[in-house]
């Protein structure tokens, strides 16, 4: 399966704000951005350029893109399947990658990251409805159980993602047992349920509509 296989701390540099992409260090000092908002390159410590037009649209699809962990085919395939999805694209868009299994356990706390999460799933650590999937993009539907395998439960990464979870806001559409290391699908996402990091999928429609 193909990856981002740079720092990913310069992706949220070249944004000019936070991704969320490193799990923990994202809430501390150490965090990149933190440290040095500027665009990583030679000449990355001068003046940051102003973007306006297709290049602001580039950048807003860049965004959901790291932010969600994808590339450019997989990005496009959800854009053409979200524009066959009675409503609005951009929300429709936003909403299916919100149900992707790799964010849910994301949202519920039980990783640091979505790169994170999408590890547990391949090394089969994460049930659906009490059966291992193994498929990051597997979409989950109002009333899926997601839980972590026993075996993980006492895991250093997993207590670390959700003893930081504890102290960020809760996922409506998620009710989550964080003891048990459970999370149920209570309903469907809603756009305005997306907060952080903050995204104009209306850009990444006009983008795509040329």
């Amino acid at each position: 399966m193909a990856r981002h296989r740079e720092a990913v701390c310069r992706l949220c540099r070249r944004e000019g704000q936070k991704l969320f992409l490193k799990g923990l260090r994202c809430f501390t000092e150490k965090c990149a951005i933190e440290k040095r908002n500027f665009i990583p390159g030679q000449h990355g410590q001068s003046r940051r350029p102003k973007v306006a037009g297709y290049g602001l649209q580039l950048r807003e699809k860049q965004k959901v893109k790291r932010t969600y962990g994808l590339l450019e085919r997989q990005f496009r395939s959800y854009f053409e399947k979200a524009l066959r999805i009675k409503g609005p694209t951009g929300e429709n868009l936003i909403i299916t990658l919100e149900r992707r299994l790799d964010n849910v356990v994301r949202r519920a706390g039980f990783s640091g990251s979505h790169a994170q999460a999408r590890q547990f799933i391949l090394h089969g650590h994460v049930r659906v409805n009490g059966k291992k999937v193994n498929i990051p993009s597997y979409l989950v539907k109002a009333g899926d159980e997601v839980s972590i395998k026993d075996k993980m439960r006492q895991n250093t990464m997993v207590m670390e993602a959700r003893n930081v979870a504890q102290s960020q806001n809760t996922v409506p559409w998620l009710e989550i047992n964080r003891d048990e290391l459970k999370a149920k699908v209570v309903a469907m996402p809603k756009r305005e349920d997306v907060q952080t990091p903050a995204f104009n999928e209306q850009l990444i429609v006009e983008l795509y509509s040329k």
